[in-house]
């Protein structure tokens, strides 16, 4: 099914009830860069409470990350990431979609790894957890089970970007567009032992995206802010980076959104990866 990325609560009340969609919950918070660690954080608690009807919970910290890799939110490698789709009952033919309670940025980072692994069927609820809730839309505290399934990663590489890509990326027509906030694109606060931001790279803070009901933000203003960053139709590439990945994927969602169909990627070591490495140059 075509849906740039994301389906409304409407549409998501409509197929609650459908055999081959999952409903994923992946509620969580970040802290600032500026508290001290830890700063990753799931809602699993806030689960067993409510969620919407036959949810599986997934764990955005730890279940699709990679336990081996120091900068914390790396992609796990497909064998961690397929089992932990298996558990949560999506298998190679699953409709996945995907809520939080975060203005989408969890949600959207589980949709650009389902992506990378080569699983297209996915989408973001648009407006998340909030705004299922506000507009009194069904909720339970049943948690359900699902029988063992089979999910098949297969990495796309045309999804996923490394620092040596970035770096060779400089000096060519691709944009970079930096979603973190304007105090860490400035060098005012960091999560890396250096501060600033990756030369020729944009700011575009992906809260500035999300209208004040949570939801993106119409396809024709997110293509004029898009546009205001040189990011159009006609741009050879786009290369999206936060600190550590998961507000890069909400970018490269909301290009998806505004239907701007241009190659683009995620840099998933991000400012992590780039900020702590002596060599690499910033601005």
């Amino acid at each position: 099914m075509e849906t740039n990325g994301i389906v409304s609560t409407a549409w998501l009340t409509e197929h609650l009830q459908a055999a081959n969609v999952r409903v994923v919950d992946i509620r969580g918070h970040v802290l600032p860069a500026s508290e001290p660690p830890p700063h990753y954080f799931n809602h699993h608690a806030d689960y067993l409470i409510s969620h919407i009807p036959n949810a599986a919970f997934i764990d955005w910290v730890h279940e699709i990350t990679d336990p081996a890799d120091p900068r914390h939110a790396q992609i796990a490698p497909p064998e961690r990431f397929a089992a932990a789709m298996g558990r949560a009952g999506i298998g190679d033919d699953t409709f996945v979609v995907v809520y939080d309670d975060a203005g989408s940025m969890f949600a959207a980072r589980l949709w650009w790894a389902l992506n990378y692994y080569g699983h297209s069927q996915v989408a973001v609820l648009d407006g998340g957890w909030q705004k299922w809730v506000a507009e009194g839309r069904p909720v339970s505290d049943v948690l359900p089970t699902f029988a063992p399934t089979v999910f098949t990663a297969r990495p796309d590489p045309t999804w996923y970007r490394n620092g040596a890509q970035v770096l060779a990326a400089l000096n060519s027509p691709t944009r970079l567009v930096d979603m973190r906030g304007a105090e860490e694109f400035r060098g005012e606060a960091s999560r890396a032992v250096r501060k600033g931001h990756i030369p020729s790279a944009v700011n575009q803070p992906r809260r500035d995206l999300l209208g004040e009901d949570g939801a993106l933000l119409p396809p024709e203003v997110l293509r004029e802010k898009f546009a205001a960053l040189g990011v159009t139709e006609d741009s050879a590439e786009v290369i999206f980076y936060c600190n550590a990945g998961v507000s890069a994927s909400f970018g490269l969602l909301a290009l998806r959104a505004a239907d701007i169909q241009v190659p683009a990627a995620v840099y998933d070591g991000s400012w992590k990866d780039w900020g702590n490495d002596p060599e690499k140059p910033i601005a």
